[in-house]
């Protein structure tokens, strides 16, 4: 009767530490059995009572009208009338305000500086900052994220803007100077439909519950994807602190190209707009340094960035940068709010392939963060309302001239760290933005452009400190480290649209070349348990006589099906294929001379009899027997009388005894197997197409013709009810051949190949 002695590992060992000495005796004395009856697949399903899942069909229930089931898709898809009726004024308003005035600082300077990134007019980066904010207030499902203007998808933006509107397509005949006004307009259009379309996508994939296509972008992908656009940002901001007046570039190379005609261009440089980004720069740079020293001391962050804008704009007006030192400002920017405007449907065939990828990128960064803040404050955000609701804010925003928007990493952990508690920071945020859009934002009409492109620059901090991943990825994965170098070289040679659809290829790709290359094993059992392992890595795992288990690290299926057969053949030791093509020539020999025997009127040869081993066996419900009986050429075999037969539809049937002389390995003189069971193991496969399934039986079958059974081992399942829809069992193929455990199989075999009757109960030790 197989047993096995479980080791006690470390964590029991440290468990035993705490116990007093007589417990842990005690507990060292103890013996666990467990017992059960051997349980092939057919009997395993008649124990169980295993009856077919029920299928659920959701779309019923979306037709079904009830107050019920309007009131959960009111609370579903208008989140705030969830929570805000709950919203505990006296313990979160004072860390919401707080946190929303906190953010609404930030806010300021980085939609300035942000929709100067983007191509844009600095006035529409403040209403990108009001619109969207406050719609995600009332459909977002995070708490702490901060919604609003974000530096990659800035940069992306203003791609789309120096490719569809580029400043040479705007320049006056006569005197060659550029056409501000009307380039601005036009790229206003064009960022505003963008937007629409932006959250056209993301609202119907939120619809139609598409929210996992994120999962398709790998957190390696996601980080170098932002780390090159980092650079993109950086680069695009070199005009604005050099004073410099650049071509516009879009598509391969384009960053390459301004690179180098930056440093072409240097001589050309402004001092003044130098001196003045240098030294914001520093200030914001000793600001971030001072709040992270004093940030155990503070009710909330110093706001450095603001403090910086009101400075420089005052020194601006004051000593007048502009008409002293040639230093560009950012020019009139208009009080109060823009009406709405239509999109332009004519400009969506040119947006579709940017809107997309914009859309992704978008999502794929809110709820990232949004997962992060969850997970650390205990509650949960939904990803398809959360696509919903990015995609409503970004379109309505589109309807009243923003551009896409997704979340700040720095505003949002400005929000959390303040105090703040909900979605209310978000909207005290855009309160303050719209104050300074209708009253205040005309006060900052001197502020100098190198000061915000120092704002732009100090923010890339985190994203630029992104570049360790290398380090740490090549300690943790090679092939994560391989989808980040490839996802950063693609963004920055390609640019940001091109980059990011070869880094989902090529991500997707390195899956299935996984696929393809599987680790196989031969497995072993461990001395005294039921526990099969690798023998090449368990030096203590040893085959069991005359039983191959192999097993695949991967789910079989077309694109490896051939693979898993090849490596099988391999690992078991034995030419398959030489044998069955051998065995059919000689066996295409014996009829030839057998035939030439019949002509000539001969009696034909008898071939000499060999002894062999029939074996019918009968398996009841506690008792197996076996009978095993030796048998001369041309004996029949016994018929079982009592219990449940279990067929023998192995490789020595009854009734192919009378040919098997003839037609064995050993008659025709070939070398047998040193095995005589074969079992696959199948617990890694998830699923199994018709490849797979032809697989399979092509391996039944051919070792069969080499005289080794072959059973199944480990199945999940939904994999077995894809065997049964796939018609793989057959007359010859039954649920007798399939076990719940490799161990089951294991002893089935060798019990199959024992004489004398045994006990079928399998007694474990643990």
């Amino acid at each position: 009767m197989p047993t096995r002695h479980g080791a006690v590992g470390s964590a029991g060992r440290d468990t035993q530490a705490l116990l007093s000495t007589t417990e842990a005796m005690e507990l060292r004395r103890r013996d666990y059995h467990v017992e059960r009856p051997l349980l092939n697949q057919e009997q395993l399903e008649e124990l169980g009572s295993r009856r077919p899942a029920p299928v659920t069909l959701k779309w019923r229930t979306w037709f079904r009208c009830s107050r019920t089931r309007a009131q959960a898709l009111l609370l579903q898809y208008l989140p705030v009338l969830a929570w805000l009726p709950q919203y505990s004024v006296r313990d979160w308003l004072l860390g919401d305000l707080l946190s929303g005035l906190s953010v609404a600082i930030m806010q300021l300077p980085q939609g300035l500086a942000y929709a100067l990134l983007a191509g844009l007019p600095p006035v529409f980066g403040l209403y990108s900052s009001f619109y969207p904010v406050f719609v995600y207030f009332l459909f977002g499902t995070s708490r702490h994220i901060s919604v609003g203007t974000f530096a990659v998808m800035s940069v992306m933006v203003g791609s789309v803007m120096e490719s569809l509107a580029p400043d040479n397509a705007f320049m006056l005949d006569l005197n060659s100077t550029l056409d501000v006004a009307a380039r601005d307009a036009t790229r206003v259009q064009l960022a505003s439909t963008l937007s629409v379309l932006v959250g056209l996508f993301q609202v119907g994939l939120g619809m139609v519950h598409f929210g996992f296509v994120v999962t398709y972008l790998s957190e390696p992908l996601v980080r170098a994807y932002t780390t090159a656009a980092s650079v993109h940002v950086f680069v695009s901001q070199l005009k604005y602190v050099f004073g410099l007046h650049l071509s516009s570039r879009s598509g391969p190379l384009s960053l390459i190209y301004t690179a180098l005609e930056v440093c072409w261009k240097l001589p050309q440089t402004v001092v003044g707009t130098v001196v003045t980004a240098i030294v914001a720069g520093v200030v914001l740079v000793l600001v971030k340094l001072l709040n992270e020293k004093l940030r155990r001391h503070l009710p909330m962050p110093l706001p450095g960035e603001l403090l910086t804008l009101i400075g420089a704009t005052g020194i601006s007006y004051g000593v007048g940068l502009k008409q002293a030192f040639g230093v560009d400002i950012v020019g009139k920017i208009p009080a109060g709010l823009v009406p709405p405007q239509a999109p332009s449907p004519q400009l969506f065939a040119k947006l579709l392939g940017n809107a997309f990828a914009i859309a992704v990128v978008g999502f794929a960064i809110a709820i990232s963060l949004g997962k992060i803040f969850a997970l650390r404050h205990g509650y949960r955000v939904y990803s398809n309302q959360e696509l919903v609701a990015l995609g409503l804010s970004n379109l309505i925003g589109g309807i009243f001239r923003c551009f896409p928007v997704s979340c700040s990493m720095s505003r949002s952990l400005v929000q959390e760290s303040t105090g703040g508690n909900t979605q209310v920071a978000g909207a005290i945020s855009s309160l303050f933005i719209l104050i300074i859009i209708v009253k205040l934002g005309e006060l900052f009409q001197d502020l100098p452009k190198a000061v915000l492109a120092a704002v732009v620059i100090v923010n890339l901090k985190g994203m630029v400190m992104q570049f360790t991943d290398v380090f740490s990825l090549w300690k943790a994965n090679r092939v994560d480290l391989l989808i980040w170098v490839v996802t950063f070289v693609a963004t920055i040679l390609l640019n940001l649209d091109l980059g990011l659809a070869v880094a989902i290829v090529f991500s997707l790709m390195l899956v299935v070349i996984r696929t393809q290359m599987p680790h196989y094993s031969v497995l072993g059992q461990v001395p005294d348990t039921d526990i099969y392992r690798d023998v090449a890595e368990y030096s203590g795992a040893r085959e069991v006589p005359g039983v191959k288990v192999f097993r695949s690290s991967v789910t079989v299926y077309f694109a490896n099906a051939e693979l898993y057969s090849d490596s099988l053949k391999q690992r078991c030791g034995v030419d398959v294929d030489y044998l069955l093509s051998q065995k059919k020539k000689l066996l295409r020999k014996q009829d030839l001379k057998l035939k030439r025997l019949q002509k000539e009127n001969k009696p034909p040869k008898q071939a000499a009899t060999s002894k062999d081993t029939s074996i019918s066996i009968n398996v009841n419900t506690s008792v197996v027997d076996i009978e095993s009986n030796n048998d001369v050429e041309g004996s029949k075999a016994k018929e079982a009388s009592a219990g449940t037969e279990l067929e023998d539809t192995g490789a020595w049937a009854p009734e192919d005894a009378k040919a098997s002389d003839m037609s064995s390995l050993k008659a025709l003189g070939l070398p047998q197997p040193d095995f005589h069971t074969l079992i696959l193991d199948l617990s890694s496969f998830s699923f199994v197409d018709t490849v797979c399934l032809k697989s399979l039986k092509n391996i039944f079958r051919d070792f069969r013709e080499i005289e080794v059974e072959v059973y199944i081992a480990a199945c999940q399942a939904p994999v077995i009810t894809q065997l049964e829809d796939g018609h793989f069992f057959d007359a010859s193929i039954t649920k007798q051949h399939l076990f719940a455990s490799v161990h089951d199989a294991v002893l089935f075999a060798l019990q199959h190949r024992r004489s004398g009757p045994v006990d079928p109960v399998l007694v474990t030790k643990l």
